[in-house]
């Protein structure tokens, strides 16, 4: 399978490449990334095909389907990362928690967040693809704070690969934060960022797109890629999850087979409902994709109105902060499979240019066919948490703002499935306050709280880093991060 840029073609690179091309120099042509040219079909016929698969089945069976230049022998070891999550067999959990709707546990992986799901494979096909080809790699890595974990424990120690890591200082949770700034391995480098993941994610697709940087690293016998969701590398391992959402729900009889769902996704940059969106398009049984947010509601504008408008808003902090975002980055995938590359560079441009656009009526329409959104704002989150916990089931704020959508936005007798994108530990100050506790002030106080006043349990993983040793204390302002990497690359 080939993969196209979502903007055209600027004449001076191939207009088409194949996928470890794609995830090894993810950067395409007029500063816009890189999408499948077709897609394969996830349809009745397949899903027929892998329902007594496990979860490692029908992951190669996705990847075989995309027919992607990777080995198979690559692709088998890559898929055994997830051997390591809590449960071997079931790395992916799927939870009854009302009649009609199911949660998905995204999180139980090494880092408790969702970001795990792919990058632990992808890292490991990152990694594999560089030392074949005896070529140095500076993986860059924006984040609001779960891809920054991941990404950090997918690559630690890799041959080949050096890890720059940004995150915006004060804009993540105490847990977050530790799980990157305490990573020792040589290959790492971490930097905190004065502004918000907006003002991190706008630097690394400028240095990305920056021709002198590249030459500057070339200088040093090194090439460039990343490891956010810009990186199709990400987006193809979101997609199989949602299949096996669909797959477990026909095995429970909860469903028959070919029956509609309601894909229901906490969003912020994206990724995880495009993954959602691609399975549709490829025949999963899809009523609708409902995208939850928080205040940071640019995205419900979007499919609502048809405005994408950053130049009238402020990016607001909140309870959710991976989902603290406003320039959401996949949103470009979908205008480009959608509306062609000549127009999603028109769009793209003007978003650059004036920090906003506008689609037309038939656009708006189109768009609306596969979405529907609403946010939620951080004291409904806070009752949402309450309200399940006293159903015996806790949950963290991310997956709270689907709780409105659950509500709100499903008007057809569906099952909906809910993904549960991080742990309840990586936000533990606001879970405890929601379930009743006063005078908590930071994540270390949230999590003993926790343990003495309910049944969860808190994993060695995060309960270990509150000993651990800062390794990296490093927090720059925005001009200083290329040189802080080239110093770290020296």
């Amino acid at each position: 399978m080939q993969f196209v840029e979502t903007r055209g073609n600027d004449g001076s690179s191939r207009d088409k490449v194949s996928f470890s091309e794609a995830i090894l120099s993810p950067s395409a042509s007029f500063g816009g990334i890189y999408a499948p040219q077709t897609l394969p079909s996830f349809g009745i016929e397949f899903l027929e095909r892998h329902l007594n698969s496990n979860y490692k089945e029908l992951a190669l069976g996705v990847l075989h389907s995309f027919e992607i230049d990777i080995d198979d022998k690559t692709l088998v070891e890559a898929l055994a990362r997830y051997d390591e999550f809590d449960d071997p067999k079931n790395p992916v959990p799927l939870v009854k928690i009302e009649d009609d709707c199911f949660v998905m546990e995204l999180y139980h992986g090494p880092t408790r967040a969702f970001k795990d799901m792919a990058l632990q494979p992808f890292g490991y096909i990152l990694a594999k693809e560089a030392q074949k080809r005896d070529e140095n790699y500076l993986i860059m890595a924006a984040t609001s704070g779960d891809t920054g974990p991941a990404t950090l424990e997918t690559f630690k120690n890799q041959d080949n690969i050096r890890v720059a890591c940004l995150y915006p200082h004060g804009g993540t949770s105490d847990v977050q934060r530790l799980q990157m700034v305490t990573e020792e391995a040589e290959n790492l480098k971490v930097m905190g960022v004065h502004g918000n993941f907006d003002d991190t994610q706008n630097n690394l697709k400028a240095l990305l797109a920056s021709k002198e940087f590249k030459a500057e690293l070339e200088e040093r016998n090194i090439k460039l890629s990343a490891a956010n969701s810009v990186n199709f590398g990400r987006i193809i391992f979101q997609i199989i999850y949602h299949i096996h959402a669909y797959l477990e729900l026909v095995r429970m009889a909860e469903i028959e087979m070919g029956e509609n769902i309601y894909l229901n996704v906490p969003s912020g940059n994206f990724g995880n409902v495009l993954g959602g969106y691609y399975a549709k398009k490829a025949g999963l049984p899809v009523e609708k994709l409902l995208v939850a947010s928080n205040i940071n509601n640019i995205l419900t504008d979007l499919i609502e109105k048809g405005v994408y408008d950053m130049a009238n808003r402020e990016l607001i902090k909140t309870e959710s902060p991976a989902m603290d975002i406003l320039k959401s980055s996949n949103v470009e995938r979908v205008l480009f499979d959608k509306f062609g590359g000549e127009r999603t560079k028109e769009l793209m441009d003007s978003l650059n240019s004036i920090g906003r656009y506008s689609l037309t009526t038939e656009e708006l329409a189109s768009i609306q066919e596969d979405f529907v959104a609403t946010y939620a704002e951080d004291d409904e989150c806070e009752a949402y948490i309450a309200k399940y916990a006293q159903q015996g089931y806790i949950m963290d704020p991310h997956t709270a703002t689907c709780m409105k959508a659950y509500e709100k936005c499903t008007p057809k007798d569906l099952k909906v499935v809910v993904y549960s994108t991080a742990e309840w530990t990586k936000f533990s100050t606001t879970v405890a306050r929601a379930l009743g506790a006063t005078d908590i002030d930071n994540d270390t106080e949230a999590l003993e709280w926790m343990k003495n006043n309910s049944s969860q349990k808190v994993p060695k993983m995060i309960d270990g880093l509150f000993l651990k040793e800062i390794k990296h204390s490093n927090v720059v302002d925005a001009e200083d991060i290329k040189d802080e990497m080239l110093r770290f690359l020296n």
